[in-house]
């Protein structure tokens, strides 16, 4: 029988945790063998570029079981686990990418009111040359040298803790680019403000469809 399972935490729990620059890991096959099809077919339709909140997507079928899997307990547990920080009292917030625009990538930390940050990817092949692929930076000027680049291939997971020198970013790339993002936010306030920036920046992309 196939495992109900959709995520492999054994991939997060033996996978390197590299210190330098940050305090990161990527791992391959977060998502179980026999469940990449039914995410794969059910992989909500998106129209619009950038993240998009659970709540402004349709989810469905085994990809709506796969979202609800990285928003539970075990995997924040794991992750609490790995990194040798309590994860449980943050709040999260879940965001789709389908669309990527070529402005997206550029060099950053991710805002002080994240703790940790874990990207899925979901894309069956990656050319190495296209762009879209984040890398480990060094400082917020260059995309090289780089201390990883990680291909945003079906399956890939990779996490990160907040710091102020957790530099990464990718180099452009337009059209189909499918990520899955859990952030793990300071406290509800915070999370609610980000909520809403969200909002109204998916709000004015509509108008001006940028």
């Amino acid at each position: 029988m196939p495992n109900p399972s959709m995520i492999d935490l054994d991939v997060v729990r033996k996978a390197p945790l590299s210190r330098e620059p940050y305090d990161f890991f990527c791992a391959q096959h977060f998502l179980r063998e026999d469940a990449v099809g039914g995410v794969r077919q059910d992989f909500p339709d998106i129209k619009k570029p950038g993240y998009l909140a659970v709540d402004e997507v349709l989810l469905k079928g085994r990809f709506k079981t796969l979202i609800d899997e990285v928003e539970g307990p075990e995997l924040t547990e794991a992750l609490s686990q790995k990194f040798d920080r309590d994860l449980h009292p943050y709040p999260r917030l879940t965001t789709i990418m389908g669309q990527s625009q070529a402005k997206y990538g550029a060099i950053h930390t991710d805002g002080a009111s994240k703790v940790m940050t874990m990207l899925v990817y979901l894309n069956d092949d990656w050319e190495v040359d296209e762009g879209g692929r984040l890398r480990v930076l060094f400082d917020g000027k260059n995309y090289e040298p780089y201390a990883l680049e990680v291909p945003p291939t079906m399956g890939q997971v990779f996490a990160f803790l907040r710091a102020d020198n957790s530099w990464h970013g990718h180099k452009p790339f337009t059209g189909q680019r499918k990520v899955v993002q859990v952030a793990w936010i300071k406290d509800q306030a915070e999370l609610e403000r980000k909520k809403k920036r969200n909002n109204a920046a998916q709000f004015f992309k509509s108008i001006f469809g940028r």
